[in-house]
């Protein structure tokens, strides 16, 4: 694997010089202990922990897996012990509220961190990942006695939560789910059913798991207006909050699966297992979106991770590689050869990877800027990031996860054939990767959310919430002639972006299938805008560094080189997404299921 090395320089970039953060903070009621020389010893120790501690069990957690045995499953050597070392070193509870044990720093602190757990080692990052969105979800919807047995734990991080939501039959389709709870007498239910794809689901890294499941009450009606939200611990618990004894609940088995070996994906079965109602009856997805938000800005992540290995091991390889001489002649005469970065289609994948990473990072950051607004801004300023945060979310989560599968790819292309071989983990990237792509809501489901229930449904109110601030943007910078290069395509594609979103709002209204022909579309060509404004975002302020002299010369211009690649060869795409969305749904839905093939 290639030796990994936390971005600092760039994370910097983006939470300082790019969106603000150390005024963010200052102004922002409850963030104020986190002065910049905080966090700057919060990132450097995380680093530290990455680099020196998780990273160098990827490729371990690749090779050896997880072992079931019907004492529970065992994770790959070295796992535990990172795990124990993460939890002394007050890691799970950095931001958390401090009326649970937490330390009371901002969310959007506790994401830098995850990003850098991700990178160094996404299947161990999955273990201690999961449980923020458990956190989040007995947070927000459990009783203070649940709150007290379960969360303080999960915020020191002693126990580890899981999502069990979906079955063998269901898939994304919740409702057809079968799960069952059967009240008793205390209060408790009774919890029986198979859930399968459950990330985490058991371990030997923490004393207990606390299992957040979607089940059916008897009396429930069907669909997803029966589904309601248990607390299923592992094992259960005594008056003092001690682990008492084994619940009905065990893994039956691990699926075999293309990659993140070293995170159980387990089947797991709950036999009249103890369960606690959390929130209101039947009212279990909506409760449930708590915990499915704060998973897809994890998985955004990802995506993120992915593409920061793919640039650090290209880049490391395209440099010392010697393959052919340059088109213009030698640029190593010395050596036998040039280096591989010479050549115009390697530069051209190494850019694609440093564009992806770097406007991702930039729209990750954005997106936890609102999360910590969610939280501590006044009435008004928490509506206003809602609504960005809902508009965001489900792009952030499928163009990060795409682009960053997309990365993945051209590092293993920038090897070539040493790419395919595991001895340089870039194969391993890959395979992690492609994950990311599916679990949370599929790219089409997300598109299916950001254009129906997120643009049409609220009468294109939510995409106006940012093309206002990217309006604004082209307005304030309309005059500088440094960023005439960037400032008039993203004011021509912000029009743009708004016109073909009506016309698709018109079309659906005699066809609703032109919704689900346009989505996947609809998302991408999203997504290259979001990040075509944060590139013309970062451009400004790195000109603006280089105006001022700055000494850090090399950096900024590969800031404002990399802007105007992604202007230049990345976001004309979306010229090849407005084509495919504007000729129909057609094309797709005459064909009939026959004419697809034979039956097999």
């Amino acid at each position: 694997m290639p030796e990994y090395k936390a971005p600092l320089r760039d994370i910097r970039f983006v939470r300082d010089e790019l969106l603000g953060f150390e005024e963010h903070y200052a102004t922002l009621p409850g963030c104020e202990e986190a002065t910049p020389d905080m966090v700057n010893a919060i990132l450097e120790e995380g680093a530290k922990f990455c680099e020196q501690v998780i990273a160098p069990l990827n490729s371990v957690g690749d090779s050896q897996g997880c072992a079931w045995s019907e004492e529970g499953v065992t994770t790959p050597e070295g796992f535990k012990q990172a795990y124990s070392q993460f939890v002394e070193s007050g890691w799970p509870s950095l931001a958390h509220d401090p009326e649970v044990g937490g330390q009371g720093l901002p969310e959007s602190l506790g994401l830098v961190m995850s990003e850098m757990v991700g990178e160094a080692n996404w299947s161990w990052g999955m273990y201690p990942g999961l449980s923020h969105g458990a956190m989040n979800t007995i947070q927000a919807h459990g009783t203070p006695e649940q709150k007290q047995t379960y969360l303080t734990k999960l915020v020191s991080g002693e126990w580890t939560g899981t999502m069990c939501l979906t079955e063998s039959h269901c898939g994304t389709d919740l409702g057809l789910l079968r799960t069952k709870a059967e009240p008793q007498a205390d209060g408790s239910y009774k919890v029986s059913g198979t859930k399968i794809f459950i990330s985490a689901g058991d371990h030997d890294m923490a004393d207990n798991i606390v299992h957040i499941v979607l089940a059916r009450l008897p009396d429930a009606p069907e669909g997803t207006k029966g589904i309601s939200l248990f607390i299923v611990p592992k094992h259960l618990t005594d008056a003092d909050g001690n682990v008492a004894g084994r619940n009905g609940v065990s893994c039956g088995s691990l699926e075999h699966k293309m990659g993140i070996h070293g995170n159980a994906t387990c089947v797991m079965n709950f036999d009249d297992a103890t369960g606690y109602l959390i929130g209101p009856a039947n009212k279990g997805l909506n409760c449930m979106f708590t915990f499915m938000n704060t998973a897809r800005l994890g998985t955004a992540l990802q995506g993120l991770a992915h593409a920061e290995i793919a640039m650090q091991g290209g880049l490391a390889y395209a440099r010392e590689r010697l393959q052919m001489r340059s088109l213009t002649g030698p640029k190593a005469p010395e050596k036998a050869a040039d280096p591989i970065i010479v050549h115009p289609d390697v530069r051209r994948m190494l850019l694609t990877i440093k564009a992806f990473t770097e406007g991702g990072r930039a729209l990750a950051y954005f997106a936890a800027k609102q999360v910590d607004v969610t939280h501590h801004g006044s009435d008004e300023e928490k509506r206003a990031a809602d609504q960005m945060l809902a508009f965001l979310t489900p792009i952030a989560k499928a163009f990060l996860t795409e682009t960053g599968f997309e990365a993945a790819n051209h590092g293993v292309q920038i090897y070539g054939g040493h790419g395919f071989i595991s001895e340089w983990g870039m194969e391993q990237n890959v395979r992690d990767c492609r994950i990311s792509m599916l679990y949370e809501g599929t790219t089409g489901v997300q598109a299916l959310d950001l254009l129906g229930r997120k643009v049409l449904m609220t009468q294109g109110e939510a995409l106006k919430g940012f093309t206002k601030v990217v309006h604004g943007f082209c307005k304030q910078n309309a005059e500088e002639a440094s960023l005439k290069e960037f400032v008039e395509p993203l004011a021509a594609l912000n029009k743009e972006w708004g016109e073909m979103t009506m016309k698709i709002g018109m079309t659906a209204m005699s066809n609703r299938e032109e919704v689900g022909a346009a989505s996947v579309d609809y998302l991408m060509y999203s997504g290259y805008a979001v990040l075509a404004y944060f590139w013309a975002e970062m451009a400004k302020v790195a000109q603006a560094k280089l105006d001022a002299g700055t000494t850090e010369t090399d950096f900024y211009q590969a800031k404002l080189q990399t802007a105007r690649f992604y202007f230049q060869r990345i976001l004309p795409r979306t010229l090849t997404h407005k084509a495919a969305i504007e000729s129909g749904a057609d094309n797709l839905m005459e064909m009939s299921v026959a004419q697809f093939g034979p039956e097999q």
